[in-house]
């Protein structure tokens, strides 16, 4: 996570193009959505579909409220499939589901417009 998520924070440090190319982001397809009752701070399970090459991967999202659970099924994402997995309480966190803050500071999800293949990469 970034050291602020203010709005009016400065851009962060410089990096180079092939840095960027390493962060490997990818759009998938909530299937599984369900309660995270042991987690520090209100937030759902999810599993996300990356399609064939990648497959399913379980993540933990703060997203608690802006989204009822309900509601995420087959809501398309944007993930870091990259990064080592996590634990977060009970729970391994294979990929770290991308959002931007709205003006209180609660996660937006970050998603397609339109749907796409699942697996596709930020480009």
């Amino acid at each position: 996570m970034h050291v602020t998520h203010d709005p009016a924070a400065p851009a962060a440090e410089t990096i180079g193009f092939d840095q960027f190319l390493a962060v490997d982001i990818r759009v998938g397809t909530i299937v599984e959505a369900l309660p995270f009752p042991e987690a520090r701070k209100p937030a759902y399970r999810l599993v996300i579909d990356f399609g064939p090459t990648i497959g399913r991967k379980r993540s933990s999202a703060q997203i608690t409220e802006n989204y009822a659970l309900e509601n995420l099924p087959g809501m398309q994402v944007a993930a870091v499939v990259n990064f080592p997995p996590r634990q977060i309480g009970p729970v391994m966190s294979e990929v770290l589901t991308l959002g931007f803050p709205d003006a209180e500071g609660k996660v937006m999800l970050f998603h397609p417009s339109r749907p796409v293949p699942n697996g596709g990469r930020l480009f």
